[in-house]
């Protein structure tokens, strides 16, 4: 059942609706179809319900989107914490594959994978945590990419609600970590 092309047709469908928006059974068809893949309406169909898709409206319709991809709202202020554990702890960014290594000093790592984890950064399959170092992980380029700028994004932002000990001492991760 779970044969190599079926693997392929799936990760290809996948990308598919992440680039441009399938409107229907027959456009999904017809995408795979030119991308080299013999399907018929009662395999898209099987797959469509296998990966979760859904149709939610879109620009101009209805699209279909994975279920994972539908992440509930963060609530306000989702990001504070993060914000704040980047302000205080010099983080720097490596990059392998599909992988992101941040490293910050010894014994922050976890600290760090649960804020993420718990902010609204959702572009992320996971963190995986050491002493000093995290792994950030990714499905695709695309996503990793996206996941960069926004967290390159809040490590310049300066703390919302700085306590009256913190001062003028607020330096981002990003520079401190230069």
């Amino acid at each position: 059942m779970n044969n190599p092309s079926k693997l392929a047709r799936q990760r290809t469908i996948r990308e598919l609706i992440a680039r441009s928006p399938i409107r229907s059974q027959q456009e999904l068809a017809d995408a795979l179809v030119e991308r080299g893949f013999e399907v018929t309406q009662a395999t898209v169909s099987r797959d469509i319900a296998e990966l979760g898709l859904v149709k939610v409206p879109r620009a101009g319709g209805h699209a279909y989107v994975a279920t994972a991809d539908l992440a509930p709202a963060a609530p306000p202020n989702a990001d504070d914490r993060l914000i704040r554990i980047l302000s205080e702890i010099p983080i720097t960014v490596g990059r392998s594959g599909l992988t992101l290594v941040l490293t910050g000093s010894p014994g922050t790592a976890s600290v760090i994978a649960q804020a993420i984890d718990e902010s609204a950064l959702v572009e992320q399959e996971g963190t995986l945590a050491g002493d000093n170092t995290l792994l950030v992980l990714f499905a695709d380029d695309a996503r990793l990419e996206r996941w960069l700028a926004r967290f390159r994004a809040l490590q310049a932002l300066p703390i919302r609600a700085p306590s009256p000990a913190a001062g003028s001492s607020q330096i981002t991760a990003e520079a401190t970590a230069r």
